[in-house]
């Protein structure tokens, strides 16, 4: 004789053995071709590369703060180099952070600089300006 516990516990189990089937059947068929589903072409392809995205968003990334903005407006408009201590007197930041800022546009190549003795002078990098245009210019 069976008793209640086993046929509940049998039942509980062939449940749960059904049930995870089918959430698995869910997930194959979103993963599509390369989880090892059904293969499924989107209907959608970025056009952008995944590597193209990253160094795209950290273009605009640097664009996107009004410190950096009104660092490349400053070093724009003096088109020679500016050195870091004459941009440190236009801001009301200290020098770690302007430095900081200066970083984030130099790894966006939006800036670069030349080191005259002690002192970085910065200026602006046109081609990256352009490619920044073109960049929005892509997404409109």
């Amino acid at each position: 004789m069976t008793s209640m516990n086993q046929i509940s516990s049998a039942r509980t189990t062939a449940t749960s053995a059904s049930a995870s089937a089918a959430i698995a059947g869910v997930l194959q068929h979103r993963q599509g071709p390369a989880g090892g589903g059904i293969g499924v072409v989107p209907k959608f392809v970025p056009t952008l590369t995944e590597d193209e995205a990253v160094s795209q968003a950290r273009l605009l990334k640097a664009l996107a703060d009004p410190t950096r903005l009104r660092i490349l407006s400053l070093l724009s408009r003096y088109e020679g180099e500016v050195c870091v201590f004459e941009i440190v007197e236009s801001f009301t930041l200290e020098q770690p952070t302007i430095s900081h800022h200066l970083r984030i546009l130099r790894d966006a190549g939006l800036v670069d600089c030349r080191k005259k003795g002690l002192w970085a002078y910065y200026y602006v990098r046109r081609e990256a300006l352009t490619r920044a245009q073109e960049v929005i210019n892509s997404l409109a």
